[in-house]
């Protein structure tokens, strides 16, 4: 076992001062709209990196290279990597009027007292089959506007909801990013991760219906928005659901929707097939910047494990928790830090996957399990933060529109995170003999 070394963790510090520090800078004292992702993390990664070779003078730089190539040429690094740019083709096939026509679907027959109902379940089922909230967000928030203006239901509300439905399926989806990192970087199977979680967010869920329909199916509304919809379109996300669900290869999955989709977009004349191949493209180009975070973040890992740093902060984590559900909620804060300081809940787990995993067999916990908490309060810090993605694409979308809303306006009615935030608490308290 290697010696503890404290200093080792000065590339995450780097990075954290940085990225965080510039972001609030940005986004506050300058005022630039959406400032945490005017700053390119990838360099800040780049210059995170730089300083971890800087560290340890007594190991060749020729040495520090082969334990970088080791960490990213691991089979879990590259099968991430693989499958980030396969999801991003499956998004940049099926599109934006795939998922506006499973909304506009839905909310075609429900009454209008019930669209915060209907938003919230079609933001769920959106981000269940796409495996991006932010993607979801970017879809259904302008539908959402469209809602509180037709129903009139409070544009926080409405935003609320659609930020919370498409953090229950970045949570749980197959294909979901945060998925693909918790599962390769434990060693778990998609589906048994799913099964784990499922546990979790389908109670979350319901209880988020329960508290939405009591709050709002009694409002004093008017009428609900109508909009073409074509339910051929819905096919592909449904494929790609019940796939997952089955246990499949998530490449078959992923293939199986590409193909299906593509069958559907140009058969159907919605989409040229000249223009198909490039929108798998701009799909895969999408995820770039995600698979380059993986590649950097697997490297400087690499780095840290070598000089001693992730032993030196297990060592710190054991004197803190003890015993296995310590383990488990040392693991949620542990993550819950990463993702508060980089405002992406991906990031936070490619970072804290490491000591997870070091954590796992530490206090006994099953990859599976562990997969879930690191998924499951990233999701729930990503959900609620002010400066994610999430509530600044939120935000964004309605601004485009001329509605002003702030952050801290939308915040209290963020439902599901605050809901599925409570109940892997209680179910971390509860949980005693669960693993064998």
């Amino acid at each position: 076992m290697k010696q503890g070394n404290g200093k080792a963790l000065l590339p995450i510090g780097v990075f954290l001062v940085l990225y965080l520090g510039l972001g609030i800078v940005f986004e506050y004292v300058v005022k630039i709209e959406m400032g945490f992702y005017k700053i390119p993390i990838v360099v800040v990664f780049l210059i995170a990196l730089l300083v971890a070779c800087l560290q340890n003078r007594g190991v060749f730089f020729d040495r520090k290279l082969e334990i970088m190539s080791r960490g990213v040429g691991d089979k879990n690094i590259v099968t991430m990597v693989l499958i980030f740019m396969v999801a991003g083709m499956f998004v940049g096939v099926v599109g934006r009027s795939s998922a506006e026509s499973v909304a506009y679907f839905v909310l075609s027959f429900i009454p209008a007292q019930f669209s915060v109902l209907v938003l919230f379940v079609v933001s769920a089922f959106v981000s269940l089959a796409m495996g991006t909230s932010v993607g979801t967000i970017t879809l259904i928030a302008p539908i959402a506007l469209a809602v509180a203006e037709g129903s009139g239901f409070a544009v926080p509300v409405c935003l609320g909801t659609v930020v919370g439905g498409a953090m229950f399926g970045d949570n749980l989806s197959f294909i979901s990013d945060t998925t693909i990192a918790a599962c390769n970087g434990q060693g778990c199977e998609m589906k048994d991760k799913f099964r784990e979680n499922f546990k979790l967010a389908l109670p979350a869920a319901l209880v988020t219906i329960l508290i939405l329909a009591l709050t709002t199916v009694r409002a004093d509304v008017t009428q609900t928005v109508l909009k073409e919809y074509r339910l051929i379109q819905i096919v592909p996300y449904l494929l790609v659901l019940a796939g997952g669900i089955l246990g499949m290869n998530v490449f078959l999955v992923l293939i199986i929707g590409i193909v299906s989709g593509s069958a559907i977009m140009v058969f159907g004349g919605y989409l040229p097939v000249t223009e198909l191949l490039s929108s798998m493209g701009s799909g895969a180009a999408g995820m770039f910047e995600t698979a380059m975070v993986a590649v950097l973040v697997s490297a400087i890992c690499a780095l840290i494990t070598e000089y001693g740093g992730f032993e030196a902060l297990l060592h710190a984590i054991r004197k803190v928790f003890r015993g296995r559900r310590g383990g488990a909620f040392g693991m949620g804060l542990l993550v819950g830090v990463m993702d508060i300081a980089t405002a992406n809940n991906t990031v936070a787990i490619v970072m804290a996957n490491p000591i997870a995993k070091e954590m796992s067999q530490e206090y006994g916990i099953t990859p599976r399990r562990a997969a879930s908490i690191l998924d499951t309060f990233s999701c729930v810090f990503q959900g609620i933060i002010p400066y994610g993605a999430q509530m600044l694409v939120a935000i964004s979308v309605a601004a485009g529109m001329e509605i002003r809303v702030s952050a801290f306006e939308i915040i209290p009615y963020l439902v599901y995170p605050f809901v599925l935030g409570i109940g892997s608490i209680v179910f971390i308290m509860l949980d005693t003999k669960r693993e064998s």
